[in-house]
């Protein structure tokens, strides 16, 4: 830092810079307080590094436009609902306490996602401050930084052109955000100079990291935590010593333009090198448990899964080196996660990445909106999953990692694991999914005085129409509702309209929807998924028929294998062996006509 500090003041010049500060929620009078926070704390990061830089700073108002659509304690208990309807860390941040802060920024958010007059209002200030200002830098804080973005990823796109933009304290990657609002996908801003997301994990306005993978993108984790509520200070963003270090530094350099600053050559289309760097990645990660804490649990071949998956890929030009396998106590809720960001770091369109999960499955009943059961979410069973959300890895954990990846990527993931287990007593065989504590299970049950016994609660469905398209072979009950489970890998949780809603939505944001993994499912919903005795060696009964029949493929030389025809090849050998267990594919429509890519070569 001291070295990158002196050489960008050797070349200071009084350069002046044009930053404009967008603000967020709450009461920002003209010329109040907080406009001299905001320029200090810009102001002296600057300094630190260059004491000639001239910031110019002006300050876009809301107040009025605000005024104009007031929110009530209604909207503001909806809001809290919706914005922080998950427990879980990583995606939706429970309010350490509920003050007035908090209070406004939800209803406020909510308001502007739900209602577009708002949104048409605020983009025009922020559109007629820029054409009039023609700042270099745009800093936006909280639903400042929502309705920047709004404005660059819409109309106003080519008012951020060759500006860097900077977003900090930010909803725009909150599920409920991305869902609801943008149509489930976020794309980056392909005009920006660059843009930085300041993200700060002790924040709890209902911020959340974003994931994207565009070039001119960067999320810098900006940790603080500071007394009170909300760790949600703009200054202390704009002050934290990784923003001086990365978004001031990097201004200051392009200001300056540093003659050490060279772009690398071009490589020509012949060069070996260029081939190498083109070449499609393939990763493999590998989760197979046995042995849980609660001995009774044990399975048998799980381990030995892995093994044979790990030699499939192989024979399948997967490298030795890119395939990483967790077993056992080391496959717990932080060690797949990490696990997991490794094998989808920086995925690009063209490459291949492989999940194999082989264990106990689980339905875990989830509070949701009003505390009250509104789903059953899948969980894998990972050795330290005791039925709380933090130990449950479900798709809330998930799609974190998989929703933005890239349309062209294969992400192909196997679950040799069942989820039915949990609501019934009633199996005999070795089966990998498990029954919940009776307190868990009490949550999907009813007291019917009529009959005087305990049956299974019914739950509406929040969105029928996207559960029945991507699942169409699941059963319905007796009643003929679907029962609303949020399946690992689908994102249900970001697709909150009909599909033709957000299709039309996705088209005017520019994408289409979220991404969809190729989804192996061992057998459906309501069924089991089995143990196979092999002699003395136990395997999944899917996973060995599984491999077993793409190397029966490959030995007989016949055509190669879709995703579609694998499936049906795999699910009636199972059922001539006697197993009562149906494997499912969910996929892209095109995607299941696709060969498998796990071939030689």
């Amino acid at each position: 830092m001291a070295r990158r500090k002196a050489k960008v003041h050797e070349l200071a010049n009084n350069m002046d810079l044009k930053i404009l500060c967008v603000h967020g929620a709450g009461r920002h009078p003209t010329g109040g307080p907080w406009e001299g926070e905001w320029y200090a704390a810009i102001d002296e990061s600057l300094k630190e590094l260059d004491g000639n830089v001239n910031p110019i700073i002006e300050f876009v108002y809301f107040d009025d436009v605000f005024d104009k659509h007031p929110i009530n304690i209604k909207d503001v208990l909806d809001a809290i609902a919706k914005l922080a309807k998950s427990g879980v860390t990583s995606l939706f941040r429970q309010p350490k306490g509920i003050g007035d802060q908090i209070r406004w920024t939800a209803g406020m958010v909510l308001k502007w996602i739900e209602n577009e007059t708002l949104r048409d209002d605020a983009r025009k200030v922020v559109e007629e401050k820029i054409k009039a200002f023609e700042p270099d830098i745009v800093c936006a804080h909280s639903l400042g930084s929502l309705i920047c973005y709004d404005l660059f990823t819409g109309s106003g796109a080519k008012l951020i052109q060759g500006r860097s933009f900077v977003s900090c304290g930010s909803q725009i990657g909150n599920p409920f955000v991305v869902g609801t609002f943008a149509a489930g996908r976020l794309t980056g801003l392909s005009q920006a100079k660059f843009w930085y997301h300041l993200f700060n994990s002790e924040d709890s306005v209902f911020t959340a990291e974003i994931r994207l993978s565009e070039p001119n993108f960067a999320q810098i984790e900006t940790f603080f935590d500071i007394q009170g509520p909300a760790d949600h200070d703009v200054t202390q963003y704009m002050r934290h010593r990784r923003t001086l270090a990365t978004v001031w530094s990097d201004v200051l350099m392009a200001l300056h333009k540093h003659p050490l600053d060279r772009t690398l050559p071009k490589v020509p289309e012949s060069s070996p090198v260029k081939k190498l760097v083109d070449k499609p990645k393939r990763r493999a990660l590998l989760v197979g448990i046995n042995e849980y804490p609660n001995l009774g649990q044990n399975l048998e071949g799980c381990v030995n899964d892995v093994f044979l998956m790990s030699a499939l890929l192989q024979e399948s030009g997967f490298d030795a080196e890119d395939i990483r396998i967790v077993l056992n106590d080391r496959a717990t809720h932080a060690g797949v996660r990490l696990r997991l960001e490794w094998l989808l770091d920086d995925a690009k369109a063209g490459d291949i990445r492989f999940f194999y999960y082989s264990g106990h499955g689980a339905q875990i009943p989830t509070y949701g909106i009003g505390d009250r059961i509104d789903r059953l979410d899948e969980t894998l069973v990972l050795y330290d999953f005791d039925w709380t959300r933090e130990h449950a890895f479900t798709d809330d954990d998930f799609y974190a990692l998989y929703s933005q990846l890239p349309y062209g990527l294969q992400f192909i993931t196997v679950f040799d694991c069942c989820y039915s287990g949990g609501l019934t007593r009633a199996s005999v065989k070795k089966m990998r999914g498990i029954d919940p504590p009776d307190d868990i299970r009490h949550r999907m049950l009813r007291w019917d005085s009529d009959r005087e016994m305990w049956v299974e609660r019914k739950i509406q469905s929040p969105n029928p129409e996207f559960e029945k398209k991507l699942n169409p072979q699941e059963e319905k009950d007796t009643k003929g509702a679907r029962r609303p489970t949020h399946r690992l890998g689908q994102a249900m949780d970001l697709r909150t309209s009909p599909p033709a809603e957000m299709k039309r939505k996705a088209a005017v944001r520019g994408h289409k929807g979220p991404y969809l993994p190729v989804l192996i499912y061992a057998c459906r919903e309501e069924e089991f998924s089995y143990e196979y005795a092999h002699g003395s060696i136990a395997y999944g009964a899917f996973t060995y028929s599984l491999v077993n029949t793409l190397r029966r493929s490959r030995r007989l030389n016949k055509p190669q294998l879709t995703f579609a025809s694998l499936m049906g090849k795999v699910r009636k050998e199972l059922a001539e062996l006697g197993y009562e267990q149906q494997p499912t594919l969910i996929a892209p429509t095109d995607i299941k006509k696709h060969t498998i890519p796990l071939r030689i070569g």
